[in-house]
């Protein structure tokens, strides 16, 4: 079984930064695509960005030009560099794995709140 332990949220004021960290432990095969999810109140979730075990990364068009996602291949870590936050990026944020067996897994989530 593999855990995912994400840190980082928070309250921000609108033009913040925040950086959300993601770590893997546990039973862990070898990790092909790490990404970042989000759900607001109210909304479904939704991709916000990913990045694969070549380094390739993808976003949604929302974060693009404003978030940055990153990972550490040795400490089984993901990233994601948030600037420029707006309200509208207000959100639980969960980090999800998926190693190259297909299994997929979440973390719990965190916070993120973007108000003056």
């Amino acid at each position: 079984q593999v855990q995912l332990v994400e840190s980082g949220g928070g309250l921000v004021q609108p033009g913040g930064s925040l950086r959300l960290s993601c770590a893997a432990s546990g039973s862990i095969f070898r990790l092909n695509v790490m990404g970042w999810y989000r759900q607001g109140t109210g909304k479904q979730r939704e991709l916000v960005a990913g990045i694969n075990s070549g380094g390739n990364t993808n976003y949604a068009d929302s974060v693009k030009g404003r978030f940055t996602i990153s990972r550490d291949n040795v400490m089984n870590t993901v990233y994601l560099q948030m600037n420029s936050l707006k309200p509208e990026d207000t959100a639980v944020y969960y980090c999800n794995v998926i190693d190259f067996r297909a299994q997929a897994y979440w973390g719990q989530g965190t916070q993120v709140t973007v108000s003056e």
